[in-house]
């Protein structure tokens, strides 16, 4: 079966048992991958200096495959560290301020509206949000208990990240009013602009003890029946109405974006979400303040003069990212696959990038997502047409096409 195969009605991936540990991995805890091991390195709200992305891109050329990967958290991956590297790697991001608390190393997954505080739209610039977030959880030794996969999210009320289904979040809703989420639904509970992180930390230590209360292995709060509810009901404060929570975004800010102050921010799409050091060099070349890391697997040059920021359109281009809204690349992922993944069954990403060479994509703008294996690793979250490698009936390996526009 191609890619171009029928597309079929089979049911998208669900929540599987959890009868054990949450493994994710960190910075200082690695997964064993298939092609060396692989260290996750969080990035609160996808805020990068130039200094800490050179940085990183020095460790995945010296210690890795020479290579970060982007993952739909805005969070950054080294793979193909040999044995023994984890040391080594704990020492570079140390001295770059890339890991405040080894302890909490695993739960500082902070999700944050892209260009939050630059571009209009917005009630709230998170920016000070998602620092008093990290450090809230890291001072706290009980949150460190947290699974890795918890996430927060804060949005500054454009709807960019609130659709994301973050264990814990915040949505502005006015200049005045900001809303709780509990794994992405709407609780009621409100708090000023001054007081949303309290609320915020608050919600996490309701889900730290509604977790443990009910065994501690639940990897989300979405997993525990009732669980939104109950960890709500553990807290106090000022009550509304809930309010729908927007959807989830096909793929944040793209091309040029024209700033508040006149600036530009280019934001470029990074194919496949491989980001080489070479390029990684490049954008912590061209930013005069910071680069950002999106939950799309797209990069963010702000704070450009318009003239700097036509150039680096240019540059970024020419170095094999996609600043281009037209471009495949935005609405194509794929996870790792063969020879990353022992658990793949193909080279996932050389047939994708195959697929996009020959313009095999889903019409109307979908987005598509390759996957190895069912577990589809990666995938973003919406309306997603999955292209899941499957044994062919010869034996051999090909691909089941699911489009969730069609109907059976």
């Amino acid at each position: 079966m191609s890619p171009a195969a029928a597309p079929s009605t089979a049911a998208g991936p669900s929540a599987p048992g959890r009868d054990r540990a949450d493994a994710c991995p960190g910075a200082l805890r690695t997964h064993a991958a298939a092609d060396g091991a692989l260290a996750r390195v969080r990035v609160p709200g996808g805020t990068l200096t130039g200094g800490r992305l050179r940085a990183l891109a020095g460790a995945a050329r010296d210690l890795g495959d020479g290579a970060l990967e982007l993952t739909s958290r805005g969070n950054l991956q080294l793979r193909g560290l040999p044995a023994g590297a984890e040391a080594a790697l704990a020492a570079r991001l140390s001295a770059a301020g890339l890991l405040p608390s080894a302890a909490h190393d695993r739960v500082r997954n902070v999700v944050a509206s892209v260009l939050t505080g630059r571009a209009p739209g917005g009630h709230v610039d998170v920016r000070p949000w998602v620092s008093a977030l990290d450090a809230g959880l890291c001072a706290d030794p009980a949150l460190a208990d947290l699974p890795g996969r918890f996430l927060v999210a804060v949005d500054d009320g454009r709807g960019d990240v609130a659709g994301l289904g973050a264990d814990v979040g915040l949505l502005a809703l006015s200049p005045g009013s900001v809303a709780l989420l509990l794994a992405g639904v709407d609780t009621g509970l409100r708090s000023g602009p001054d007081g949303a992180v309290d609320l915020a930390l608050a919600a996490t230590r309701a889900y730290s003890a509604e977790r443990g209360a009910r065994g501690g292995t639940a990897w989300r709060l979405a997993e525990l029946p009732g669980g939104p509810r109950a960890v709500a009901a553990r807290l106090t404060g000022p009550r509304s109405a809930p309010v729908a929570v927007p959807s989830p975004v096909g793929a944040g800010p793209a091309g040029t974006v024209v700033q508040r102050d006149g600036r530009h921010a280019v934001c470029a799409a990074v194919p496949l979400g491989r980001l080489t050091a070479d390029q990684a060099e490049l954008l912590a070349a061209a930013a005069p303040t910071d680069v950002l890391v999106t939950p799309w697997r797209s990069v963010v040059v702000p704070d450009l003069p318009p003239a700097a920021a036509a150039r680096s359109t240019v540059d970024l281009a020419a170095a094999g990212l996609e600043p281009d809204p037209a471009s495949p690349w935005w609405r194509v992922s794929a996870c790792a696959g063969r020879p990353g993944c022992a658990r793949s069954l193909s080279d996932v990403r050389a047939d994708a990038v195959a697929a996009v060479a020959a313009g095999a994509l889903p019409a109307g703008g979908a987005r598509q997502h390759w996957a190895g294996c069912e577990r589809r690793c990666g995938r973003p979250r919406g309306a997603v047409v999955d292209v899941v490698a499957v044994t062919a009936p010869d034996g051999g390996a090909g691909y089941r096409i699911t489009d969730p526009a069609e109907k059976g």
